[in-house]
């Protein structure tokens, strides 16, 4: 019963939530009365869901409205509908919005909407104070009520009669700012206002003006008056008295200053009054101010002097301004239609002015070192005025100039500059130097003791000397220096090495190498290196030509490889040649001897085979022969001897004899007496006709039989690509003595 109970239970509740199914169709988001409002005007915000639902079922909707992107209201609802009011709009509620509603897991948002609001709220803007001093602050607060930041504030200062002074500032984090504007002098009542703003898409949204506020302005002083005693109209010489004067509400921090083109002349503190008075000069004349400064607040007044002259200045007059040392000058001091005063002539001098004479006249016998600047000086009723300094020149006469080449020998490069220097050890600056070609001028310099030219026009067929002239104001005139020849320098070009005899050369032969240039000035240095492992200098010389020759007498292999030549001049250029290479190979007696050492060793052979061979033949058609092994190493040793003299064509080397004799003997010997009587068994082989040049080579072998010998024993004989081995056994007396006897007979007529 239990169990049909909870199957129905589950079943009603499967199909009470098949039942409670709904789904958004839309969700819109409308603003009342409308998208654009003025600043204060109520506003309304209502978001609508539209939602289809299976059965009519109750169900819980969470709005929420957004302002561009953030939150700024939400609510929870069994309505279709939420509503977000806006009692007093501001120009900070201008943006875009958009609607989101949530119900049952499932979500939906709105488009979104743009609504502006235009205007702000009127600032208020108050002072700190109502009335201030000259030179004192005045401090404003702008404020723009119920508006959010970030705001902007601009607060203008009027006065009248000219254009309002505004200062901006940008608050981020509140709506309100506070300036300070200064009270400057002349300012009397004056009116702040402020006005605020704010950047909607990318334009200045401002407000209305806010309330005029009034401050007054009291003088801390009144403005100074500026006197002159006697008058401002005086003469030189007149002793002239200023006084400036103010009247100040307190005494603290009042300051008088007299200046004159930015010049203070006296200032007094604490005081109303100033006095200052002078001997009046020309240089008097102008225009004084009187200052009075207390705290920021400062007045002046202004006064023009005129001070007429007494005298006019003094002229100084030289008799000369250039002249020769030795020479006489005159000095004369004078005023123009004015005889009273009191003359001195001065030199002028950077440590200073040095006193010459009190007297309207001077004259001296000058020297170089009187060079300079003079002047005079009058002095009238205490007036002192100086004249004009007049510039004198004594000049000494200029030595004969030498001219040489910048870094020291008269020559120079094919294609390089040629510097010269002329230079005058005495004379007076500034010196006039004219440079020659031959006859022709090529420069004109004038300096002070020397002076440079650069001839970049160096041909090869230069001849002509070059020489300068040295001049200044001096009476005495020109001087020229002594001709200068220069030799001009061609670089080496093109340098070869050959010899001969060129690419092979005998052992111990001489060769003769030849480095030459194409061009090239004398004396030339001449290199030749040889390159193997490393660089090898061989011959070094310097020559007055474009050739040298070197000889070697002996050349030897380690003589073999790469040689260069190198040359160079006064150009200090090194010009390389192009390598050749030498072989040293073996001279012709070097090859005869080698040619000696392996021929004699096969015709050995050659004749040992063949008698190997008659014998085997004579073998062949009688009996055997025996004969005892000292018995044959005897015969053999004759018969070696008799040959030896007899045989022109052929010659065999002792030595390979020799070596037979002693292995028989050694084979014999290591046998024992059971060999003894063994037979002599034959290798047949094919025996090849002597080269008929090598049987030159041992025709003239037996002066060097010893060497050849020694040589014979340590080499192995061989005779073409063959080698002959045999194998000699003892045998009895008899058959060795017949053997012996055929052999020989064989050898005879062969």
């Amino acid at each position: 019963m239990y169990l049909a109970l909870l199957v129905i239970f589950l079943q009603c509740s499967e199909l009470s939530a098949q039942e409670r199914v709904f789904t958004f169709n839309s969700v819109e988001i409308q603003v009342k009365p409308s998208v654009k409002a003025k600043n204060g005007a109520p506003m309304s915000i209502i978001c609508h869901a539209d939602i289809s639902k299976s059965t009519d079922f109750q169900l819980k909707h969470n709005f929420t409205i957004f302002k561009n992107g953030k939150l700024v209201f939400m609510t929870v609802t069994d309505k279709g509908d939420a509503q977000y009011d806006i009692p007093a709009t501001r120009s900070s509620d201008t943006g875009d919005y958009e609607c989101t509603v949530e119900a049952g897991r499932k979500t939906k948002s709105s488009n979104s909407l743009h609504i502006r609001v235009t205007g702000m709220t009127k600032p208020i803007l108050t002072a700190e104070k109502k009335e201030v001093l000259e030179g004192e602050v005045v401090k404003l607060r702008c404020e723009l009520p119920e508006e959010e930041p970030p705001l902007h504030f601009f607060f203008q200062k009027i006065k009248m009669n000219s254009t309002p002074k505004e200062k901006h500032v940008f608050e981020a984090r509140r709506n309100f700012s506070v300036v300070e504007f200064s009270v400057e002098e002349g300012d009397n009542i004056l009116q702040f206002v402020c006005f605020g703003g704010r950047y909607v898409n990318f334009e200045l949204e401002k407000s209305e003006h806010s309330n005029k506020t009034l401050v007054t302005v009291r003088e801390p002083f009144i403005k100074p008056t500026l006197s002159a005693r006697p008058s401002s109209n005086i003469t030189e010489g007149d002793r002239i008295q200023f006084e400036c004067s103010t009247v100040v509400a307190r005494m603290r921090d009042i300051e008088i200053i007299l200046q004159k083109n930015r010049t203070i002349l006296k200032s007094v503190r604490d005081e109303k009054h100033l006095k200052y008075s002078t001997v009046a000069t020309l240089e008097d004349s102008g225009e004084y101010l009187c200052k009075v400064e207390q705290g920021r607040a400062s007045k002046t007044n202004k006064l023009n002097v005129v001070v007429s002259e007494l005298f006019p200045k003094p002229i100084l007059i030289a008799s000369m301004k250039n002249l020769d040392e030795n020479k006489e000058l005159a000095l004369s001091c004078s005023i123009n239609g004015f005889r009273k005063a009191n003359f001195s002539v001065f030199r002028k001098n950077s440590d200073g002015d040095i006193w010459l004479k009190n007297s309207r006249n001077l004259t001296m016998r000058v020297s170089v070192n009187d060079t300079g600047s003079y002047f005079c000086k009058a002095e009238v009723k205490g007036i002192v005025k100086e004249s004009k300094p007049v510039g004198i020149n004594v000049f000494a006469p200029v030595s004969k100039p030498t001219l040489s080449v910048v870094g020291g020998l008269p020559e120079v490069v094919l294609g390089k500059t040629l510097q010269l220097i002329c230079r005058s050890a005495t004379g007076t600056p500034p010196i006039t130097f004219t440079f020659y070609k031959g006859s022709e001028i090529k420069a004109t310099v004038i300096n002070d003791t020397y002076a440079t030219f650069l001839d970049e026009n160096i041909r090869q067929d230069d001849k002509r000397g070059y020489k300068c002239e040295a001049k200044n104001n001096h009476s005495s005139g020109m001087k020229t220096s002594n001709i200068l020849n220069v030799t001009v320098i061609v670089p080496i070009r093109n340098a070869s090495l050959g010899s001969f005899p060129y690419g092979e050369v005998e052992d111990g032969s001489e060769t003769a190498f030849l480095c030459s240039v194409k061009e090239g000035s004398w004396p030339i240095h001449f290199r030749i290196f040889r390159k193997s492992d490393h660089e090898v200098l061989l011959f070094e010389k310097s020559e007055n030509a474009d050739r040298v020759m070197w000889r070697k007498e002996a050349m030897s292999r380690q003589d073999t490889g790469t040689y260069y030549c190198m040359a160079s001049n006064r150009a200090n250029v090194d010009v390389k040649s192009q390598p050749i290479t030498i072989s040293v190979i073996l001279a012709s007696w070097q090859k005869g001897i080698i040619a000696a050492f392996v021929l004699l060793p096969l015709a050995g052979a050659a004749a040992l085979t063949l008698w190997w061979f008659l014998c085997k033949k004579k073998k062949a058609k009688g009996p055997s022969l025996e004969m005892s092994g000292s018995a044959l190493a005897t015969n053999l040793t004759s018969e070696k001897l008799t040959r030896q003299h007899n045989d022109g064509d052929y010659y065999s080397g002792s030595g390979y004899i020799e070596d037979s004799e002693n292995h028989m003997k050694s084979t014999d010997e290591s046998k024992g007496p059971d060999l003894e009587s063994a037979e002599v068994e034959y290798t047949e082989v094919e025996v090849s006709t002597l080269d008929p040049h090598r049987a030159k080579v041992q025709d003239s072998a037996p002066r060097n039989v010893n060497f050849l010998s020694s040589f014979m024993q340590r080499a192995p004989v061989q005779k073409g690509t063959e080698t002959v081995y045999s194998e000699i056994r003892k045998a009895n007396n008899d058959s060795v003595e017949n053997r012996h006897s055929r052999i020989q007979g064989h050898l005879d007529t062969t």
